[in-house]
């Protein structure tokens, strides 16, 4: 609050005067202004589950009942976990805000800091149990009655004698030694029987899991305890028994521990011994009903010349259990101990045949070093398959025995050229007989990203190179193609780059691989992969502009019934409203729920699992997006949230369609935000925030938060601004003149409505947005001032820069994607000139505010030094905001704060009549940053 203050107090806000005595938002409001972070349904639907957060606020949890309609918070309390009956919620509690400031302010070491608190709470009986200092737990997926978590270390204590975990609960029986508790000994791990409050512990644990719906949990201990050796371990909870999975001392560790879906069996790696502490050797081991077994080690022979056992693959079963899959990894060079690193050369070499730029490697070097190849042992056979290698690295395999068939691709040989194609990445693509290994290429240096359907039985792929779908039948190897574009229209209709056109993708499968469902740009589709009848539009939204997308409500369920009736998000393109429909995918019958042409509904719902139970939010720009609980019918839907119940106390403003003609001729849309309380005989200050097309999110609710990179439409339109975000149509090779086509034409359009002052309009743009605002300054005088994040004003040094958080090369950008010049800098010279803002710096008459940051992975810092210092050299009016190791946005909530105190007082001088702020008078020497 002290903060605020004082800002309040140097930079006053210019507050516009409004009916009815409401209040212009304040940047304290963008700080404690509250979202609703996440959202769950018990399975029976009986409580909803929701956390709310605001900057500056501690979060809360928050359960509501939906039969008594009655609400419990939980101050604090974050990511809840559901018992699978419904009957438990487990969340952790974070510490006070304040009081974690404070601590840092007195600089407490991180250790003495306080730590998470676990909560347990019956949801019957309304009964709430506190456990401190743990630092994790497991709730069971599918099936019930415990909870596990893990204490944080007790480093500065001895630990107490407890029960070994072998069902000794006797102390006295067991002369227990004592250890102390540390990050790498391990802690406390406990178990408790939810019902009873019963609990049982288990000595220096550092790592647990629990079987998906086996009732079994395996757990590795440092213990030494003479008979509670360290090792694997694994707890039946049904029978109440201690398993002995492993403690052979020659292993110093255990990882990767992981159960069959049904507990039965079991899996981990473990990390032998090696006279040369350069090397570490890991074998993989089974469990099963009391017998472990190493199947997979360094001397097996199905391990390939240069491979080894990876420790960073991650094991998991098969759906049935049978098949394990695991990673090798390449034998990596040894560093040389016999040279001290003083009298080593530090040296890259760059080499223009490199399939990556030495930059991009540097970025990917701890993927590379820890890259691996699926290999897979079949337990029933006892035989191990290594399907991966550097010739196929990628390969997806359905986890089923009954599956013959798997996915391979290579990218590796076309890396190279994707450094100026950008993606997606060609690759060759191979069908594998899982039965047999045998390899088959189906696709050489295809554009595309090939899927293999849910029984194996298909690879799909949208083929960028003729936008048509595909079917490889693997049983008779034979390609069918699904659609044409004759048809109906399957590759980006809006695309305006220079590049292939990408597709709207697919819905999935049907049980069987019977039937393939593909999207337009409006609605569904029903092909069969084999080509045998032509594909059938199921919703038929084009002729309305509607269009319809499947809303997933299970995330495990992978195809549909042929005659399942599936819930549909549907939406409006003419009026950006937005609501639920049902399909029957046999019938084809198509029924409107809910639709409302001034809302936008939540794509992602939430249903209860086993009721008839929606929760779901809509809003627009004066609604926020509480939540809303309904049935299947979307009928008698009530609001069951109020977050923000202060907004009613403040003023809004609202949210429009505009509609205009660019100089082109090209008919165009943007959004027009007002002021409350809106008179058209007035003239407003303007602000012009853009990027490319923004005109779908009309009804979209711009909650008050300070932002990294862009103007907050609810707080300027509460201070009297008018905010316009007009859509760009762009023509390749001219995207600084297709900006200026569509936006100016936009601004002198609004300036004739009459309600506009022509010399109180500001712009405002970030990264591709902060590109085209500095373009427009060198072109238009239309612009009172612009406030310019991250722009590139070079393309001829962009162009041959690097995007150092990927560490690729920038040139796809230029020459395919959005910066949509077409060409190299060799053959289109004069386009790369054109459209780059710095070779017309003179010709700027507008102040300019630019934001750009020294840690800018995605844009060169120095192209905002090269902009602002021609702008000194040509005494513009001009300033430079550099926040210190942030990257492409100011991502540290001191300055975003900073950032949108500034932008405001920036415009509010130049739009609103306001007096400069110091800052902008007289500059901030370097030896008056810290003060």
């Amino acid at each position: 609050m002290k903060y605020f203050l004082f800002f309040l107090t140097i930079f006053p806000c210019i507050l516009f005067a409004q009916k009815g005595n409401k209040k212009s938002l304040t940047h304290q409001e963008l700080v404690t202004w509250k979202t609703i972070k996440s959202t769950e349904i018990t399975d029976d639907g009986k409580y909803v589950l929701y956390t709310t957060k605001a900057e500056e606020l501690d979060g809360e949890l928050h359960v509501y009942n939906t039969e008594t309609k009655r609400k419990y918070s939980f101050p604090r309390g974050t990511n809840p976990d559901i018992s699978q009956d419904g009957k438990f919620i487990a969340f952790k509690i974070k510490p006070y805000r304040d009081s974690i400031k404070a601590m840092k302010l007195r600089e407490v070491k991180k250790d003495d800091m306080p730590k998470d608190t676990l909560a347990i709470y019956d949801l019957e009986n309304r009964d709430l149990v506190k456990v401190p200092n743990v630092q994790s737990y497991k709730m069971p997926k599918k099936w019930n009655g415990w909870l596990t978590y893990l204490r944080e270390p007790a480093e500065d204590k001895e630990e107490e004698k407890s029960d070994n975990g072998i069902g000794l609960v006797e102390e006295e029986k067991q002369e227990i030694k004592k250890k102390k508790e540390s990050k790498k000994n391990g802690a406390k791990l406990t178990i408790r029987e939810l019902a009873t409050g019963k609990e049982e512990n288990f000595g220096y644990v550092t790592d647990y899991t629990l079987a998906e719906a086996g009732e079994r949990m395996m757990y590795y201990t440092t213990s030494d305890d003479t008979t509670y050796w360290a090792g694997v371990y694994i707890f039946d909870f049904e029978q109440s028994k201690t398993f002995e999975v492993m403690t052979d001392s020659t292993y110093g560790s255990y990882q990767k521990m992981t159960f069959s879906k049904d507990g039965k069996r079991a899996a981990f790696v473990a990390e032998g011994e090696s006279e040369d502490p350069r090397i570490h050797p890991f074998d993989v081991f089974t469990w099963e009903e009391d017998v472990t077994e190493m199947f997979a080690s360094a001397a097996s022979d199905f391990i390939p010349e240069n491979y080894r056992i990876s420790e960073h693959h991650k094991l998991s079963f098969s759906e049935d259990n049978e098949i394990l899959f695991f990673g090798l990894g390449k034998q990596l060079p040894l560093r040389d101990t016999t040279i001290l690193d003083s009298d080593k050369a530090n040296v890259e070499v760059w080499s223009t045949q490199d399939k990556r730029l030495y930059t991009q490697q540097n970025v990917e070097l701890e993927e590379d070093q820890e890259k691996t190849y699926l290999a897979a042992y079949y337990l029933n056979k006892d035989v191990v398959r290594v399907w991966a290698d550097e010739e196929m690295p990628e390969v997806r395999m359905n986890h089923d025995k009954t599956a013959f068939y798997a996915l391979g691709y290579n990218t590796t040989p076309y890396q190279r050229q994707a450094s100026w194609e950008g993606f997606p990445t060609h690759k060759d693509v191979y069908k594998i007989e899982t039965t047999n290994g045998r390899r088959t290429k189906i696709a050489e240096n295809l554009i595309a990203s090939p899927r293999l359907s849910p029984a194996g039985k298909f690879i799909t792929w949208y083929n960028l190179a003729d936008s048509s779908w595909y079917a490889h039948n693997n049983a008779t190897n034979t390609l069918k193609t699904l659609t044409n574009n004759a048809l109906g229209i399957f590759y980006d209709e809006l695309n305006d780059r220079p590049m292939l056109a990408y597709d709207y993708g697919s819905m999935g499968w049907s049980k069987d691989d019977t039937y393939f469902y593909i999207y337009d740009r409006y609605d569904i589709w029903r092909t069969t992969p084999e080509g045998k009848a032509v594909p059938t539009n199921l919703t038929k939204g084009r002729a309305k502009k509607l269009k319809y997308r499947h809303v997933r409500l299970d995330s495990e369920k992978k195809f549909f019934e042929s005659d399942e009736t599936i819930l549909l998000h549907v939406f409006d393109e003419k009026t950006k409203g937005s609501g639920y429909a049902s399909l029957n995918l046999k019938s084809g019958e198509l029924k409107e729920l809910i639709f409302d042409e001034n809302l936008s509904y939540g794509r992602l719902p939430k249903k209860a699992k086993n009721a008839d139970k929606f929760v779901f939010t809509r809003e627009n720009f004066q609604t926020f997006p509480n939540l809303h609980l309904g049935n299947g019918k979307f009928k008698k839907t009530q609001q069951i949230t109020d977050i923000n119940p202060q907004q009613k106390n403040y003023s809004w403003g609202s949210a429009e369609s505009y509609k205009w003609t660019a100089f082109d001729g090209t008919k165009l849309e943007g959004t027009l935000v007002k002021p409350a309380n809106f008179n058209p005989k007035k003239k407003y200050p303007m602000i012009v925030n853009f990027y490319e097309r923004s005109s779908d999110r009309l009804h979209r609710h711009r909650t008050p938060y300070p932002h990294r990179s862009t103007i907050n439409y609810a707080f300027y339109a509460s201070k009297g601004y008018l905010i316009f975000n007009p859509d760009v149509h762009y023509k390749i090779g001219y995207p600084g003149e297709s900006a200026y086509n569509c936006v100016v034409s936009g601004v002198e359009a609004l300036i004739k409505e009459g309600f506009v002052d022509k010399d109180k309009i500001g712009a405002q743009g970030h990264s591709w947005g902060g590109y085209q605002v500095a373009h427009l300054a060198t072109k238009t005088d239309i612009f009172a001032c612009i406030e310019s994040g991250a722009p590139v004003v070079n393309m001829t040094s962009a162009y041959g820069g690097i995007r150092w958080g990927s560490g690729r090369s920038r040139m796809f950008q230029y020459e395919h994607t959005q910066s949509r010049i077409g060409g190299t800098l060799w053959n289109a010279k004069d386009l790369y000139l054109e459209n780059s803002p710095l070779f017309n710096t003179d010709k700027i008459n507008t102040p300019i505010l630019i934001m750009h940051n020294d840690k800018d992975g995605a844009v060169p810092w120095y192209q905002g030094i090269e902009w602002f210092v021609a702008l000194r050299r040509l005494d513009k009016k001009a300033w430079m905001l550099n926040y210190n190791d942030e990257p492409h946005w100011p991502l540290k909530l001191p300055n975003r704060k900073d950032f949108n105190v500034r932008m405001q007082e920036f415009f509010d001088h130049y739009l609103m009549d306001a007096e400069m702020p110091k800052w902008m008078r007289d500059g901030v020497p370097a030896v008056e940053k810290e003060k």
